[in-house]
């Protein structure tokens, strides 16, 4: 028996040599972050940060009386900050804090405002029916919250 315990801790030892010299051998791996998607759109995150005056229509009717609406709506501007990934700054549907955006558009197909990593035309996104710099007229895509919101009319401000 005195053999047998000598042999146990030189086993136990050689054991715990060779645990310890594999977690000392590499780090773990790190995980990878994906790859946001890339996408090209006309309309630039410097383009959209800014004060804007905000008005929304339901009927098509109504978009030239909303354009001048939202012009008075400069007396408390809705802003749009730069973001801190690249984009910039906007509130979704429902949603009490701003989430970053990202203007997006895959070849010469509808411009998009999302967020990054979904692909243009998600239920949370907005499309871009007119911007010229001055004026942003955005569309929810999402059919009920279209119902609720308008379409969005944004005028920058002077």
């Amino acid at each position: 028996m005195n053999v047998f315990f000598p042999v146990v801790r030189l086993a136990f030892a050689a054991v715990l040599a060779a645990v310890l010299a594999g977690c000392a051998s590499s780090p773990a791996p790190q995980p990878i972050e994906p790859a946001r998607p890339q996408y090209t759109s006309p309309i630039t995150a410097q383009q959209v940060v800014g004060k804007w005056g905000l008005a929304a229509y339901h009927r098509p009717d109504d978009a030239a009386r909303t354009e001048a609406q939202a012009r008075q709506g400069c007396r408390q501007p809705y802003v749009i900050n730069a973001g801190p990934s690249g984009g910039f700054m906007m509130y979704l549907a429902d949603d009490a804090q701003p989430s970053e955006v990202i203007s997006k558009q895959v070849g010469n197909g509808p411009i998009y405002i999302g967020l990054a990593d979904e692909p243009p035309g998600a239920q949370s996104d907005r499309e871009v029916v007119r911007f010229d710099g001055q004026i942003l007229v955005l569309k929810w895509v999402d059919q009920e919250v279209a119902g609720r919101y308008g379409t969005m009319v944004y005028v920058r401000c002077p």
